[in-house]
């Protein structure tokens, strides 16, 4: 079978379609581990195993910490699902590649877990060539995957059916972490503006917070991602519509806007005042992060839910820090915006080469099924009871936030569902800055700016998005960097419409009519 090669937006290497073996030599995993777990359908028209022999199952799911889980969650759930479950986790910074890597020689395993909206979209194309499973038909006979909700699923739709399965997250979660003590040290109030923001990181720069009368600190950490970094959630304060939006009554892409532009102005004069780190481009999101965890950087921008994570890391590296989070900062027109996700942060795909039959397949769905149980879907997401949580008032708090982080974080990252579809315990925050972020969450749907075509599919997209993006997004860094100025920028944009991108324009308001 002809295998169409995926081209992983954020990944340098493109490489090029052929037909491989299906059982092609396979790279170690950076970290892979076995175990055994249950998963027995609950419905009469599920598939029911003629023995009581576990499942093995083989999962391949990109890994957000520093290190590889040890298998004691793994254990506990294989005796909740009888499977025998083998997790290969690969660092989620270089995941694209690997990814990309094992789908070429046909080596994906059962479940193959993608990185975000960008990896899925790119896998289009292959899930159109008929290389994974359409499972929309069969939700009907499992009763919790039936609980997914359906505006997400329709998000997740290839051709109007249904391939994958979503691991949901909170649409409008982005915001501002910071580093209170300094802003207290220097008389700082939370950014109500963009003004304010840019002075913020100024002053984070050149005052010097941290008292040691050094100039070694900056304001911003920033990573090499204009969408999952901080650009994007910048982008919508400034006021620039998500991915696409209305302009002479015709959709258009963001690039094409003035508030894209004021974004990228806006970056530019941020780093050449030195507020955030001149080497953003070129920097990893473990490095970016080591940045705010080290003391270096004050600011942080990205999912307000992940600074319990950067708290606990700068802690120890500065024990006197306080962080505190932050989302309504205002555009110029004085209105506030938050950029919203569909509904998911990533999901997962179903390869026909390992799951050879519909019966195999029924047996993987089967385990996910049991996953998405209150029982299953609290050891995935909080560990085990009194070891890694405890219930108080009938919400999971963490017991060692650190330890939580070590044993049981790369399966949440890997749950499926929404707290509210699985019936998991919602957490009582480790500290005041992630119940504010969960209050915040909340208050930005009110200003989520959804993204227009996030439910369509245009041909020229799916063919040549990839690298058409790739000319937008080296010429904005271009631009950044001050190697390109706006006629150059302009130019990009003449590029890119003329290599395709007039065309996915026509495609997609031909699809939005």
């Amino acid at each position: 079978m002809k295998r169409n090669l995926v081209t992983i937006p954020l990944s340098v290497l493109l490489v090029s379609s052929f037909a491989l073996a299906a059982c092609g030599d396979k790279e170690t995993p950076a970290s892979t581990t076995a175990a055994s777990s249950s998963v027995a359908a609950t419905t009469t028209t599920a598939p029911k195993p003629t023995d009581n022999t576990p499942t093995a199952i083989t999962i391949m799911a990109p890994l957000n910490t520093a290190q590889t889980p040890p298998d004691t969650i793994i254990k506990e759930l294989e005796k909740l699902t009888n499977t025998k479950l083998t997790y290969q986790f690969f660092p989620a910074d270089t995941y694209e590649e690997k990814l990309n890597t094992t789908f070429a020689t046909g080596a994906l395993p059962q479940v193959t877990y993608l990185k975000n909206q960008a990896t899925f979209i790119q896998m289009k194309s292959a899930i159109r060539d008929g290389q994974f499973w359409e499972i929309g038909p069969l939700l009907k006979d499992f009763p919790n995957l039936s609980k997914l909700k359906s505006t997400t699923n329709d998000n997740t739709k290839v051709d109007g059916k249904l391939y994958t399965l979503y691991r949901g997250v909170d649409i409008a979660r982005q915001g501002l972490i910071y580093r209170k003590d300094w802003a207290d040290k220097l008389g700082l109030k939370p950014p109500a503006n963009l003004d304010e923001l840019f002075a913020m990181a100024k002053a984070f720069t050149e005052n010097d917070p941290d008292g040691n009368g050094k100039k070694d600190t900056i304001g911003l950490t920033d990573r090499n991602d204009l969408i999952y970094g901080a650009f994007k959630t910048v982008a919508a304060w400034q006021g620039t519509p998500n991915n696409w939006g209305t302009k002479d009554g015709k959709l258009a892409p963001e690039f094409m806007f003035p508030q894209y532009v004021a974004t990228m102005d806006y970056f530019k004069k941020m780093r050449d005042g030195g507020y955030i780190n001149k080497d953003f481009a070129a920097t990893s999101k473990t490095d970016q992060q080591k940045l705010f965890t080290s003391g270096t950087a004050g600011m942080y921008i990205g999912a307000m839910t992940d600074v319990s994570t950067l708290n606990k890391d700068l802690v120890k590296n500065v024990p006197t820090a306080v962080v505190d989070v932050h989302s309504m900062v205002a555009g110029p027109d004085g209105k506030f915006a938050a950029w919203a996700l569909p509904g998911y942060a990533n999901v997962v795909l179903f390869p026909k080469s390992s799951n050879k039959t519909e019966a195999d397949l029924r047996k993987v769905l089967a385990y996910f099924d049991k996953m998405m149980t209150p029982e299953v879907a609290n050891m995935a997401n909080w560990g085990i009871k009194d070891a890694n949580y405890s219930v108080v008032d009938n919400k999971a708090k963490k017991l060692d936030e650190e330890k939580w982080t070590r044993e049981v974080k790369p399966f949440t990252d890997a749950a499926i569902g929404d707290e509210d579809t699985s019936g998991r315990f919602l957490g009582i925050p480790t500290i005041p800055a992630q119940g504010k972020a969960d209050e915040l969450k909340i208050a930005n749907l009110k200003f989520a700016v959804q993204d227009p075509v996030a439910a369509l599919d245009s041909k020229t997209n799916l063919e040549k998005g990839v690298q058409l993006q790739a000319v937008i997004t080296d010429a904005t860094n271009k631009y950044i960097y001050g190697t390109l100025d706006k006629d150059g920028f302009d130019k990009a944009i003449e590029d890119w419409k003329s290599r395709g991108g007039s065309k996915i324009i026509e495609e997609y308001n031909a699809l939005k009519k």
